[in-house]
């Protein structure tokens, strides 16, 4: 059991002692990991650490100006909003596979970061890893942004003050400190955002299906009153044949996921309610351009990740 009020005293000792009189910057995503992350660095250093919220495009719906009205207008964080969006999806053009996709992400994260800090004179970088992202990447499952996505050469130093915690303790430091529900909540999400739940090459056409069946999903989810571990939606590879009016039509199709877990190691597809499923495909293929199927995978973890990528 998590004696929180401990955790939090050490790690803030911890990280001032490591930081010093230094300069930190950390990866905001508004997640609850790099939250936490954030809010724990900036009550040990105060204005001395630069949160850098890097919209690279593969944001959900709404999401940078969610960030920029909680953590730099009500919590006084030192805040850095990078519009890169073209530069992400330029490095990512023509790419397919999840795991170039990954590492490509993971470099231009840091390059950016790293420019960044070179303007601040930072030396350190703080990242919101938790225990399952270094066990799946050290275990091959998959590599993370801030694990095995890293490139060599890096020039910052490390901070992971949330490193050896999983997602259920991460929530818990989040409430004592004093970050809203909206935030110690939130259902997790990649670090590369909807490129990962986009399978195959990412499109700016894709990027907007998906962004707008996602936030769909998370609508009706929370609606229904039902509290998964994660919800979300993937825009799989290819066309499926549908029809529009009396008119034969290829579309795309989006697989909706809803799973239970309670530290991610491992994850149980959820039985959402045949009503809830048949409003989400409903509003899915009527609002979303381009869609004519949605599927509901049932797939547990293992064998399958929770992600699609």
């Amino acid at each position: 059991m998590l004696d929180v009020d401990r955790f939090i005293a050490e790690a803030t000792e911890d990280i001032r002692t490591t930081i010093g009189d230094g300069t930190a910057i950390i990866a905001l995503s508004g997640g609850v990991d790099s939250s936490a992350a954030a809010v724990l660095v900036h009550k040990a250093i105060g204005k001395r650490l630069v949160a850098v919220f890097v919209d690279h495009g593969f944001m959900r719906k709404g999401e940078r100006e969610e960030i920029e009205g909680l953590f730099k207008e009500k919590m006084g964080l030192n805040l850095r909003v990078i519009d890169a969006a073209e530069q992400f999806l330029r490095a990512l053009k023509g790419v397919t596979d999840p795991e170039k996709k990954r590492k490509i992400i993971g470099e231009h994260f840091i390059r950016v970061f790293e420019e960044v800090a070179r303007k601040e004179e930072a030396e350190f970088l703080v990242q919101g890893t938790i225990a399952p992202d270094w066990i799946e990447s050290e275990g091959g499952i998959k590599s993370h942004h801030n694990v095995a996505g890293l490139p060599g050469g890096m020039t910052l130093r490390l901070v992971e003050p949330l490193r050896d915690l999983y997602k259920d303790e991460v929530r818990i430091v989040a409430r004592k400190l004093g970050l809203p529900e909206s935030i110690s909540e939130r259902m997790p999400f990649p670090g590369p955002g909807l490129a990962v739940r986009i399978v195959g090459e990412i499109t700016p056409e894709k990027l907007e299906v998906v962004r707008e069946a996602n936030a769909i999903v998370e609508e009706e989810i929370r609606k229904a009153g039902l509290k998964p571990w994660q919800a979300l939606a993937a825009l799989l590879e290819g066309k499926t044949v549908g029809v529009k009016g009396d008119i034969r039509d290829y579309g795309y199709t989006i697989a909706v996921r809803v799973v239970e877990s309670v530290d991610a190691m491992t994850a149980n597809a959820m039985e959402v309610p045949w009503e809830v499923l048949r409003t989400i495909m409903k509003r899915i293929t009527r609002e979303v351009p381009g869609v004519t199927r949605v599927l509901y995978d049932l797939t547990d973890k293992p064998p399958a990740t929770i992600e699609f990528e």
